[in-house]
């Protein structure tokens, strides 16, 4: 997949330092995998959520949420924003659906 932007995740990461690793783990992951769909998806990172067009990744034993956007057919994923699990629940991503 291509994941757009490692430099980005990094700036998201900034405002939660102890999230660093975890999603940069995830980068890993996402970057050097084939998913196809939402199933491949669970597949390998079985803690995530599908709602329309967007991807949110449990990171860091389900303390962070990273919200993304996915085009399975052009293998593309946009990471939009970083939050805790607090700050998800308030449902402003949602803008991204």
């Amino acid at each position: 997949m291509n994941v757009i932007s490692k430099r980005g995740l990094r700036k998201l990461t900034a405002k939660h330092p102890a999230v660093e690793s975890d999603a940069l783990d995830w980068y890993r992951v996402a970057a050097s995998a084939d998913w196809t769909c939402f199933a491949d998806v669970r597949g390998s990172l079985p803690g995530t959520d599908m709602i329309g067009q967007v991807l949110v990744f449990n990171l860091s034993h389900n303390r962070h949420r990273l919200i993304t956007t996915v085009f399975f057919a052009t293998r593309e994923i946009y990471r939009k924003d970083l939050r805790t699990h607090k700050e998800y629940d308030r449902k402003e991503w949602r803008k991204w659906c």
